[in-house]
């Protein structure tokens, strides 16, 4: 139960930061595997909070393997 609630966090900031880049959730991590980002939820959880500006990167890199 308690991994189950750690990932439904990460999704939710995740999604959260996404939304702020004019992504969904679902569109960013198509994104990010279209373009070949292998990182976990842990992690983009993590850079969402700590390093805005590494999201926005991987948002923007997101943005262009989906178009």
């Amino acid at each position: 139960n308690k991994k189950r609630a750690f990932r439904g966090l990460w999704i939710q900031r995740i999604n959260a930061a996404a939304r702020e880049h004019g992504l969904t959730y679902g569109q960013l991590i198509h994104g990010l595997k279209k373009a070949g980002v292998a990182l976990d939820r842990k992690s983009l959880s993590e850079l969402a909070i700590a390093s805005p500006a590494a999201f926005a990167k991987l948002a923007s890199q997101a943005k262009a393997a989906r178009a």
